[in-house]
């Protein structure tokens, strides 16, 4: 799996292959939302593929935990972290201010 598989490229001023600049759209807080306690071994691509059915998006549950670190795809062991019940509306959030 590439996580940058679907992140537009662009030449830089000296000629560099470049990834261009990522916006993410908010994920509002929902009662459906599940909350776990994390645990060796969870990554947020595992996560999503447990709780989606789709290890690609990954990046929707790493956004709705933003006081954790988002350059890795392993919260720290013990964290709680938020999983937003439906993603369907985060992604077409995220297509509309990436277009």
């Amino acid at each position: 799996m590439n996580r940058y598989a679907n992140i537009n490229k662009t030449t830089s001023k000296k000629g560099n292959q470049i990834y261009e600049t990522v916006k993410y759209p908010d994920i509002p807080r929902l009662n459906s939302d599940t909350y776990i306690f994390t645990t060796i071994g969870d990554r947020y691509d595992t996560l999503a593929q447990q709780y989606y059915g789709d290890s690609s998006l990954w990046w929707v549950i790493a956004n709705a935990n933003g006081k954790l670190r988002k350059d890795s795809l392993t919260p720290p062991v013990g964290s709680q972290i938020r999983i937003p019940a439906n993603p369907i509306n985060t992604v077409a959030d995220y297509n509309e201010i990436n277009e």
